[in-house]
């Protein structure tokens, strides 16, 4: 069976075709600046790139142009739309409504909409995708897949903030977490590389990236993580700030004349390693900044280096313990300077890495040293794979 996998941005899709007997990527492609008359779309199939100038105005004409490319005798991987099993759609925000992946219908659709104050930049392009996908293939099984929904087995103790609790009741105000995709698909591959049943391991994936997040896998389910309400929080990341003395947001506000829309920008925006570092969004090019002398980026990655020790070993404490670190994501697979720092920070746990070992960039590999109480690797992520497998389970 072959499963079409969609990823929906305001203004950019992202798709794969997987074909589910070999778990093998048949099409991949990205579509950017829809809504745009400059929209194009860059098109991946049997290791050729195809780039299609296309004036796309909205969700529904982009997807409709993209199907035609899989169909296409040149471009194309299926020779019609009825050898697609199915359609998953990578959604961010499910809020408590749901614990897993689910497929779509018209009561699904509308609690996603429900959720969209918790994820109002997510979720509404989720729901275009969607929508598009309804009009376009209506008879098609389609499958919403939740970044939130691995986290739902965190305990109640560790998702509630300590602020009135009429909040919670009201608005939903809790810890959500996120990148739950990705965490599932890289704790169970560690597990696979292991050769051990994930029932029986304690794992902290570090999936870090420009959004990056930590979260500590028991069993195979969430029990902590560091984002929360919404993706701001936790750790910083390439322009968020992570968590803050919640006092810093008003005082500013207050010496700043700032607005919550501005505020919202700058925490969201200009802050994390690229408000320290003052240099790039990219952490590549803060890396090469900091080498090169540059105080503010060395200070910015040094900052991000010990914040993401401190919530690996946040983690360890809600599981009593880590028998596996695992780094995923662009700087997380391709980053053995951050990845050499974090784990010198957590060398009281017994965190010890092989230097040689880490020198690899974006491919799968045990970096631990032999000496090493907790066992490091870097998996690389592949979330359009686990939302094809959430598919695939529901539309059987």
């Amino acid at each position: 069976m072959k499963i079409l996998v969609l990823n929906s941005g305001s203004s950019s899709l992202k798709y794969q075709v997987i074909d589910m007997d070999t778990e093998k990527v048949l099409a991949k492609g990205y579509f950017e600046r829809i809504g745009q008359p400059n929209s194009f779309l860059t098109h991946k199939v049997n290791g050729e790139k195809h780039k299609f100038e296309h004036a796309a105005k909205n969700h529904e004409k982009a997807i409709e142009f993209v199907l035609k490319r899989l169909t296409n005798e040149h471009y194309g991987v299926i020779k019609s739309l009825d050898e697609l099993g199915g359609i998953g759609h990578r959604v961010v925000h499910g809020g408590e409504k749901f614990s897993d992946a689910v497929l779509i219908d018209d009561k699904v659709l509308e609690g996603i909409k429900e959720c969209i104050d918790l994820a109002p930049l997510h979720n509404p392009a989720a729901i275009l995708g969607i929508e598009a996908c309804k009009k376009i293939v209506p008879n098609m099984k389609m499958v919403a897949v939740f970044d939130t929904a691995f986290h739902q087995t965190i305990e109640k103790e560790k998702y509630i903030y300590p602020i009135p609790y009429k909040y919670y009741k009201k608005y939903g105000v809790r810890k959500y977490g996120f990148h739950g995709t990705s965490h599932q698909y890289v704790s169970h591959r560690a597990a696979e590389i292991m050769g051990k049943d994930i029932k029986d391991l304690k794992i902290v994936n570090c999936h870090l990236g420009q959004g990056a997040s930590v979260c500590a896998i028991k069993g195979g389910k969430s029990v902590e993580t560091s984002m929360g309400l919404t993706p701001l929080g936790g750790i910083p990341m390439g322009t968020r700030s992570g968590d803050l003395d919640p006092s810093i947001v008003t005082y500013l506000m207050e010496k700043e004349n700032l607005t919550p829309d501005d505020m919202n920008f700058i925490l969201n925006k200009e802050s994390g390693a690229y408000g320290v570092s003052g240099v790039s969004v990219d952490f590549r090019d803060i890396e090469t900044e900091a080498l090169s002398g540059g105080k503010h980026a060395k200070l910015a990655l040094d900052v991000f280096h010990y914040l993401v020790a401190c919530y690996v070993a946040r983690c360890a404490v809600a599981m009593n313990g880590i028998d596996v670190l695992t780094f995923t994501a662009g700087v997380g697979e391709k980053g053995p300077i951050s990845r050499e720092a974090i784990c010198k920070h957590l060398e009281f746990l017994g965190v010890k890495i092989d230097e040689e070992k880490n020198k690899i960039r974006g491919e799968e590999v045990e970096i631990s040293s032999e000496d090493s109480n907790v066992k490091v690797y870097v998996v690389p992520t592949n979330e359009e794979l686990m939302i094809a497998r959430e598919t695939l389970k529901l539309v059987k």
